[in-house]
Parts: C-alpha cells; structure tokens; sequence
C-alpha cells in the first residue's frame, strides 16, 4: 500500500526546489510529493530532507545554495564518481548522498551555464566544448535519468511502500527540410549557376537543369517518396520542421509563396505533424519569428504549435521566450550540432524554466540525441561509424526508458555515389530505434 505523497522537507520552498523535484521524483519516478517547511507537517509519509537539519528516518540531501539563489551566478563545480556516475555539488558526510542531486540536476536541465559568460562559436551559439558535460566526458549519458534511478533504490529500502513508474522506451524521428529543392522554385539562372558548386546536388547537364525547373525531371533533393516510404513501412512517429523565412547566406529555403513548396507542406502534414523550422536570421531577431510563424499558418490553414531552429541556433533564454510569444508550445532545438548525446543530461521531455526570471513556463523542450549532419559533417565518420554512434546512444536512452529523438534532412538521403551509404544509416535508425 502506497503511502501517500513524499514529504520534502526544506527550510525554503523555491520555485527551482519544485521545478527539479517535479522532474525528478515526479516526471522520472512517478511520485507524488509535497514541499513543506515546517517539520509538524510531515506526518507518517515518507520524507526526504533537503537540509542540513536531522530528522529521523528521513533520506537526507544537504543542500547547497543553488536552489535558495536568485539571478545567474559563478558556480564552482568539481566533478568526482559516485556509483560509476559523475557527480558535483558535492555535499557534507551525514548526507544519503554524496551530492545535491536535484542542484546538479537543475544546472543541467535549466542549462545554467549557457546564462553565464562564454565564447559563442561562428554562429553565435554556445559550444558544446564550453559545456561540463563535453568537459567531463559525460554528455553522452543521460545522468539526471541515471541518479534518478539510484535516488529510487535507496528511497525503497527506506520507504518500502514506495511504487515507481515504470519509464518506456519510445522513439521519435526529425526531420528538417532546409532546402526542400536543388533547383525548383529558384530564379532560373541563379539555379543554373549553383550548378556549378552546390556540393549535395547529383551532377547534372545544364539541359537536364532544365528539364527538372520545367518539371520535366523529378527535383534531386526530393526524396520525400523515399523517405516516406521508409517511415511508413516502420510506422515511425516522426515531426517535419519547414523553414519559411527569406533567403539570406545561410537560409536557402524555396519562397514561402512558390506553390509547389506550400503543396510539399500539405501534403507532408496530410500524415505527420508539421512545424516551424525559424531562419537562421530569425535565430538572432525574435520579430521574425512571428512573421515566419504567420507564413506557415497560412499555408497550413492552422496554429503551428512546434519549432526547430534552422543551425540549431539556439541562445538561452531569448530563444524560448522568442518562441513562446509566437505561440509555440514544443521546442526540438535542445541538442548540440557538434556532438551526439545529451545537451540537457536528461532523456525526456521537460518544460522550460527561465532562469533569469525564476520562472516555469508552459513551453514543453523535445531533447535531441543524434543528427545526421554531427555524424558526417562534424564528426567525419563513414556510415558504419556512425551506425556504432546511432545504437550507442539508441541504447543509453533505452536504458532509462527515455525518448530517442533523431534529426535527418533531405539532403542527407540523396540518390548519389556520395550518399547512398546514409541511406543505409537512415533504414538502419529506423530498425534498430524501436522499443
């Protein structure tokens, strides 16, 4: 018999206590729990004690000050090994665990150390080499899911009448259509000159050019059959993210009003659930973001409610506030270009919390594992390395009953010499991610 809901004893009920604590104990373990700052409350129920304070027969954390702060500050963090798992925050002796998990915890989830000072890299965004995790050499585990699992097995032996939720595997595929066509929907000489460096495109004859802008010849960056085909036949669950900003160095995108990309849109969300995929621009003036929301809700005919950002732009916390005022209720830009594993140390869905005004918002964030471009573009690797990359973190995510989420473009499944291995990669995810 279950005996009610776990008492978290704390000499501050914060908003960041109860943000982590409902990850933690309620998002991952699937308890339910209370905060209380006075010890009269705390009744027959099992009671964890997050402070410095002793009380009988409680599973004790010493705190540290993260969670009692206002505002952004310097935190020191040293990393050591508890369990086979890096740790930091490390706390006094009495306590039944060696470190503050849910500040750990909360400084990864919130992405704390993206509000402090850094370098951005070329494109303005924080560096996967910037981050503890990468530093560390643990970002390719999803350690807050992992010391979740150890706070659960000292909890039973302490609290028998405890029950867990039991966390299922699921899977989920992306895919970002950056340039939907090699030559559809593009002035025409423009188009003809990009033949002659456009490294994705099958090399063609200029009269053959020609024939594909009159519509004579299939588009070689239209593999969506091919891609459809491969995600049906596996009943996929799967998200398409469609950029319709205007073009700039970096956003190569059909016009938003050429009718044959707007009926690719329909038609794609006709299946599956379409969203936003915000300009590279866009990433750096949030306006935009409203206009490009507004071209796509026109051409769908319906609120668009998810988002991706276009090089995976993503700074912390003007994005998801840029996006939220747009209307945006799930974001999938939560993962690094640069490297597999994950950003966030979580392999779940979770709501953001704004740091800067200590704030929960309905924004719900879709974490990324692995995409395609960090496979052969950042990381070099042939497609059997990236197969050994895929299952690595496939079965990492397995592990704690998470949510592997994947990212392919298009233009990653080409029919050409240079890419017909990723395709091999791509039928491969699709096998091996299902639970």
């Amino acid at each position: 018999m279950n005996s009610g809901p776990v008492k978290i004893y704390s000499p501050e009920d914060t908003t960041r206590l109860r943000y982590i604590a409902g990850i933690v104990l309620g998002d991952i373990l699937g308890l339910d729990w209370e905060v209380t700052t006075d010890k009269r409350k705390l009744g027959k129920h099992p009671v964890i004690n997050y402070s410095s304070e002793n009380i009988s027969g409680s599973f004790k954390i010493c705190p540290g000050s993260l969670l009692f702060e206002k505002g952004i500050l310097p935190q020191q963090i040293t990393i050591s090994e508890w369990k086979g798992l890096p740790v930091f925050f490390q706390t006094s002796s009495d306590s039944d665990m060696p470190f503050d998990v849910f500040a750990a915890s909360f400084y990864l989830v919130s992405r704390y150390e993206e509000y402090l000072e850094y370098s951005p890299d070329m494109y303005g965004r924080f560096p996967c080499s910037g981050s503890i995790a990468f530093k560390n050499g643990f970002l390719g585990k999803p350690v807050i899911d992992l010391w979740a699992k150890e706070i659960s097995k000292t909890l039973l032996k302490r609290f028998p009448t405890l029950v867990f939720k039991r966390n299922e595997y699921k899977a989920l595929m992306t895919i970002d259509t950056d340039q939907a066509f090699a030559y559809l929907g593009k002035n025409i000489f423009r188009s003809v000159a990009g033949f002659f460096y456009d490294k994705n495109t099958i090399p063609v004859s200029i009269g053959d050019k020609y024939r594909i802008i009159s519509k004579e010849e299939k588009d070689p960056f239209d593999v969506f059959d091919y891609m459809l085909e491969n995600i049906e036949t596996d009943s996929t669950d799967t998200r398409f993210f469609f950029p319709v900003g205007d073009r700039s160095k970096y956003d190569k995108n059909p016009s938003w009003k050429y009718e044959e990309y707007r009926n690719l849109i329909r038609k794609i969300n006709t299946k599956y659930q379409v969203g936003l995929h915000p300009s590279f621009v866009a990433g750096g003036d949030g306006s935009l973001i409203n206009y490009e929301a507004d071209r796509l809700r026109i051409i769908l005919g319906e609120n668009i409610r998810i988002s991706r950002f276009h090089y995976i732009r993503l700074n912390m916390p003007r994005s998801y506030k840029n996006i939220l005022s747009a209307g945006i209720s799930e974001d999938y830009s939560m993962g690094y270009p640069e490297e597999p594993g994950f950003r966030a140390g979580i392999a779940r869905p979770y709501f953001f919390y704004n740091v800067c005004d200590d704030k929960l918002t309905n924004l719900k964030i879709i974490p990324f594992q692995v995409m395609d471009g960090t496979l052969y573009d950042y990381k070099k690797l042939d497609p059997e390395g990236a197969k050994e990359v895929i299952l690595k973190m496939i079965n990492e995510t397995k592990k704690v009953g998470g949510l592997f989420v994947s990212i392919w473009h298009n233009t990653s499944l080409l029919d050409n010499e240079e890419r017909r291995g990723w395709r091999e990669v791509f039928e491969f995810l699709i096998k091996n991610q299902k639970a």
